[in-house]
């Protein structure tokens, strides 16, 4: 069942955080599906303008409805992760998408916040909600790529000026998360104290955190011990997720781990068996190994196990 986003987040504020999965093919898509079922949980599934460039945004769509059919008890979100104007009135236009988001946090405070208001404007008129970035994160994810030179944290004296002007139904407020693999060095961690203040600036209104994977260390030890090369890697504390949830974190966007798996899984496949030239086997196993991951994120982010109780708050 496909609902709006500001449902789910109606739900979680103050207790969880839903997860945010980006998808690229059909294994990920089955994958997800069967995890949040058996962690019995609702979710968000996120394709990126990155994604929809990969395949083709209606093998995209088709995947979903075709697993929202095989997994009736499922409740989830349709986003637009990292969208430009463009892609977002697009997806806007498409009539699919329960939200999106628009990331025009490489402007300045006063462009993002008019680049933010006319996507809030196309979207309100169809019901979307609309999700904005303030602050820089660092890394590189797809098309979005910064410098940890270039990183900002959100000010929250601005992040409270940018959402009434914007009219943006939640906030990606950058608190010392980054894209990609490698994402800390040393001791460095989350800002909570940054977010604490946003927070009370911005009292019951729905934040995300980006570039929240947590770089799974045994993940990466088998991915290299299989011929990989991801010395350093690092990531987001799991255990941190419920902390942030308490302080207005509705959504974790969850995306490098679910490829590291997939990268471990076939690294790990075509070594024990070489001679293989069949994409299936470790299809299937990265299938049965996606969802194990979603489950357990699940449990990570307090979403596990309140798919019911959502169902009766969206089936009012």
């Amino acid at each position: 069942m496909i609902v709006s986003t500001q449902q789910l987040f109606k739900h979680a504020y103050g207790k969880y955080a839903i997860g945010a999965y980006n998808i690229n093919n059909l294994e990920q898509t089955m994958g997800l599906f069967q995890g949040c079922i058996d962690s019995k949980a609702p979710f968000i599934i996120q394709l990126s303008k990155g994604a929809r460039q990969y395949t083709n945004k209606k093998m995209l769509e088709a995947m979903t409805r075709a697993a929202d059919e095989i997994f009736p008890d499922a409740v989830f979100a349709v986003h637009l992760d990292h969208g430009d104007e463009e892609t977002c009135m697009d997806c806007i236009k498409s009539g699919f998408y329960s939200s999106v988001m628009i990331d025009a946090s490489a402007e300045s405070f006063e462009q993002n916040i008019a680049i933010t208001k006319r996507v809030v404007d196309a979207a309100h008129a169809r019901g979307i909600s609309v999700e904005a970035e303030l602050g820089k994160l660092g890394g590189v994810e797809e098309h979005v790529s910064v410098s940890e030179a270039d990183a900002k944290l959100t000010d929250p004296l601005q992040a409270e000026e940018f959402v009434k002007k914007s009219g943006c139904d939640s906030l990606a407020c950058a608190i010392g998360t980054s894209h990609g693999a490698f994402k800390f060095t040393g001791s460095q961690g989350l800002h909570f104290d940054v977010l604490e203040n946003i927070q009370k600036r911005l009292p019951g209104f729905p934040l995300v955190m980006h570039g929240s994977s947590s770089v799974p260390q045994d993940e990466v030890e088998r991915i290299n011990a299989a011929g990989g090369q991801l010395g350093g890697a690092k990531g987001v504390n799991a255990d941190e997720f419920k902390r942030a949830a308490q302080l207005g974190v509705t959504k974790i966007n969850i995306d490098t781990d679910g490829r590291l798996v997939w990268c471990r899984v076939h690294r790990e496949a075509f070594k024990t068996d070489p001679k293989n030239f069949d994409l299936r086997p470790p299809g299937k196993v990265f299938m049965k190994e996606y969802a194990k991951f979603i489950a357990a994120k699940n449990e990570k982010l307090g979403s596990a196990g309140q798919l019911e109780a959502v169902r009766k708050l969206v089936s009012k």
